[in-house]
């Protein structure tokens, strides 16, 4: 049996991989969608969407680009409210990122999944 570092980084490759292909058909990154997701979940300034795409932001910087380009598309109000635009576009993307969440989980118990995750969550408070 391998490691858990190697079944993380593994499936971590894999999910960044497919998960990118249904969005660049929507000429849209991974991390757009999150901070569209994350405007859409509430958050309302860069600074709120950065907290809650913290580990991101850790790796990359801060969010403030991709709010940029959301803008430029016209999903976001200068204020980073969405638009009706936005909002349908939200919709759209968010029945395609469920199909994927469902192809990845497909075959797994909902009491195995939510187990794994809060397995790997206390792992990393452990570890942080």
């Amino acid at each position: 049996m391998k490691p858990l570092g190697y079944w993380l980084r593994h499936n971590h490759d894999l999910l960044e991989k497919a998960f990118d292909e249904p969005l660049a058909a929507l000429g849209l990154t991974r991390r757009q969608w999150q901070v569209l997701n994350s405007l859409a979940m509430g958050a309302r300034t860069t600074a709120e969407v950065d907290e809650a795409l913290k580990p991101f932001v850790d790796q990359e910087g801060s969010m403030a680009g991709h709010l940029d380009e959301l803008r430029r598309r016209g999903w976001l109000t200068d204020d980073d409210r969405l638009t009706g635009q936005g909002r349908q576009a939200h919709a759209e993307i968010e029945a395609k990122v469920r199909q994927f969440r469902a192809r990845a989980t497909a075959g797994i118990d909902e009491q195995d999944y939510l187990t794994t995750v809060r397995t790997l969550e206390r792992m990393a408070e452990n570890l942080g």
